[in-house]
């Protein structure tokens, strides 16, 4: 019996555990939605993997609450982002456009990737064009000239 009991105050402590808060009531659906579709489109400050919308941090639901009144002030969704990385700058821009000060950021993967390749077929060629003793890991390479796979 008292394990029964344990185990429904673990299975209740484990249920509060998992609650959430209850999401506020939206006064305007149609104001919540085009929040939602912007802020889908704008980094969260402090995940950065993720979009304001998605984001759980205190400082995205803040800009959240911020595009809602930015929005029932009339203002555009244009003027919104315009707003938003004149105060944050490029990076709140979950796809920041092309320009000079973000070519590296476009740029950088693709340019990683031919280094990497190249790097790659560089070693395999080396490796293809080295002797097959160069690879018995339990002898060291000869100094003075002599063939080491001459004495086995």
């Amino acid at each position: 019996m008292v394990k029964r009991v344990l185990a429904l105050l673990l299975a209740l402590a484990a249920c509060t555990a998992m609650a959430k808060e209850a999401a506020p009531a939206v006064a305007n659906p149609q104001i919540e939605a085009r929040m939602m579709a912007l802020a889908s489109q704008l980094r969260c400050l402090v995940c950065q993997n993720e979009t304001i919308a998605d984001s759980p941090a205190d400082l995205a639901s803040d800009l959240r609450q911020e595009i809602r009144e930015m929005l029932a002030k009339g203002m555009t969704e244009d003027q919104i982002r315009k707003y938003m990385t004149d105060r944050y700058g490029d990076f709140v821009l979950y796809k920041p456009p092309f320009k000079a000060k973000t070519a590296l950021l476009w740029g950088g993967p693709p340019l990683l990737l031919v280094v990497a390749l190249a790097t790659l077929v560089t070693m395999l060629r080396r490796r293809m064009r080295a002797s097959p003793d160069q690879f018995d890991p339990d002898t060291e390479p000869p100094t003075d000239g002599t063939d080491l796979s001459a004495s086995r």
